[in-house]
């Protein structure tokens, strides 16, 4: 179903849906109000939903879109604005799945539309399809890490993508003020969102959130997120750590990626890590969860019921990497179990 308030880009969209032999568009409104008269006999896998409308707001809409379709997926089609950035990080925080911005007038063209359809497979539950444009080779199978005996982690390094902020907040949210080892997070976002998300991941944290850049100091307490344009690193000075970036090419083609993150907190740490897995599409995390897990750090995942994209965290999960792995309400726990007593320095 696609709810947007312009005639124009409602037909653009269910021009682009249409043309894919294998997707129907079942329904359009140019309101919430009639999206959801709708939703009460439609059935719908996927909503693409403008939170910028007349009369009651998409931010309004999505909770009442959710309770009437718990099953249907809402991709949020964002203004390039500040306040579209706040907007949009409000709905995925709520529970929208995911996110594209819509492009300016005459931008509407081919790489457009394929990165919509790959995204709408996805929120489907066609991974399969979804993942034809990804290249990325599938990380060797490591031997099961459930009850093997892991180096405690000293440092939480969370990577997630499609339905990950969601989940992410969940997590944040339970974990005990005890906890203190510093979190890395890298979640796929566009560049002009990055801001606002570490501001929302502060409220809903209570930590001081802290975009990364070459040579901040880690510290207990806090956390680090990828700025969008570059993969976030660690790096180690004798005793001291610090933020690092790279723009280098990454396995998975996604900026930022998960995977460098997790190599280099590898590498600086000995293995004395933890990694968390959320919701996202496709294998980004896969390759470094294997290093990570091969130097004895603990590698957890969200479970396939609780994500909107059972991608990433599946693949850690096949690949026999995975020591535990939960919903989000229950992650925070295997966090704290997995963690090193000693206070970070």
């Amino acid at each position: 179903m696609i709810v947007d308030d312009s005639l124009t880009v409602r037909t653009i969209f269910s021009r682009m849906v249409d043309a894919d032999e294998r997707l129907t568009v079942t329904g359009t409104a140019a309101t919430a109000e009639q999206a959801l008269m709708k939703l009460r006999t439609t059935p719908v896998d996927v909503i693409l939903l403008d939170l910028e409308m007349p009369g009651m707001g998409g931010l309004e809409a999505l909770p009442k879109f959710l309770e009437e379709r718990a099953e249907a997926k809402v991709l949020v089609i964002s203004a390039l604005t500040d306040e579209g950035a706040h907007h949009t990080l409000s709905a995925l925080a709520m529970g929208a799945a995911d996110t594209m911005l819509k492009p300016q007038p005459g931008r509407f063209n081919d790489d457009y539309r394929a990165r919509l359809i790959e995204k709408i497979y996805a929120l489907g539950g066609d991974e399969q399809a979804a993942a034809t444009v990804s290249t990325a080779a599938p990380a060797a199978p490591a031997p099961a890490a459930q009850g093997e005996k892991r180096k405690a982690g000293k440092l939480l390094a969370i990577g997630a993508s499609t339905g990950g902020i969601h989940a992410l907040n969940i997590v944040l949210r339970a974990l005990p003020e005890s906890f203190r080892s510093p979190i890395l997070v890298t979640q796929h976002l566009p560049v002009s969102f990055m801001a606002v998300f570490a501001k929302q991941v502060e409220m809903a944290s209570g930590r001081p959130a802290i975009l990364a850049d070459e040579g901040i100091p880690i510290e207990a307490g806090k956390i680090y997120i990828a700025p969008g344009q570059a993969h976030m690193l660690v790096r180690r000075a004798g005793t001291r750590f610090t933020t690092g970036l790279s723009i280098d090419p990454a396995r998975s083609g996604c900026t930022p990626s998960v995977d460098p993150m997790l190599d280099s907190a590898s590498d600086a740490l000995d293995g004395r890590a933890t990694a968390l897995i959320l919701s996202g599409m496709g294998r980004d995390g896969v390759h470094g969860a294997l290093k990570l897990h091969a130097h004895g750090g603990t590698v957890l995942a969200q479970d396939e019921e609780s994500s909107a994209v059972w991608g990433m965290p599946r693949a850690v999960t096949e690949a026999g990497l995975t020591s535990a792995v939960l919903p989000p309400e229950r992650l925070a726990d295997a966090v704290v179990a997995a963690a090193d007593a000693e206070a970070w320095n």
